[in-house]
């Protein structure tokens, strides 16, 4: 499992605060500092994502989900830098398809 010392971040405020949501998102593309949260965050991502969160705590999931559907619906070039960043191949995007859609995230 990971740290479960950062679960209490408040998304929804980072979601909302443009200045905060920037900060994590320059900390994931190697672009700006990182908090301790944030580098945390940014070094589990590639095994996130290869085995669905397998290691995370319920409340990291359901804020991953949180946060996936806000930067797809809400900031679209963000999240194709990320993807552009993470996903070069595409093999996530599929991966995760069907799992998104059955969330009602049409990707």
């Amino acid at each position: 499992t990971y740290t479960t010392k950062y679960d209490g971040v408040d998304i929804d405020n980072v979601l909302k605060n443009d200045r905060l949501l920037n900060t994590y998102f320059n900390c994931m593309m190697d672009t700006g500092k990182c908090s301790p949260d944030g580098q945390e965050l940014k070094k589990h991502i590639p095994e996130v994502l290869e085995n669905q969160c397998a290691k995370c705590s319920e409340v990291q999931k359901k804020g991953g989900e949180k946060v996936l559907r806000f930067i797809f619906e809400k900031k679209p070039d963000m999240f194709r830098q990320l993807e552009a960043k993470y996903d070069p191949d595409g093999k996530y995007r599929a991966k995760y398809r069907k799992l998104a859609e059955e969330k009602g995230i049409k990707i």
